[in-house]
């Protein structure tokens, strides 16, 4: 798993204006949210890949982030 995304993750989810801001750029935008993801951590010094982002969301055993990839699903 890539550290970067587990930190940038960790960063996001401790935001909760921020997280709530991704969720709803995700429900319309599902690929303009994963690059928006992407730039975020690359401005934080976490550069990740939208696989690696998707793939660390995957292996989380976490119930609202399960939710949110139902949702968001089309670009995630």
């Amino acid at each position: 798993m890539n550290s970067n995304a587990a930190k940038l993750y960790q960063k996001i989810e401790q935001n909760p204006e921020l997280t709530q801001a991704l969720f709803r750029q995700a429900l319309q935008d599902p690929q303009g949210a994963m690059k928006a993801i992407c730039e975020l951590g690359a401005g934080m010094g976490l550069n990740v890949t939208s696989d690696e982002v998707k793939d660390y969301l995957a292996g989380l055993d976490d119930a609202d982030t399960k939710q949110w990839l139902i949702k968001a699903r089309g670009g995630l």
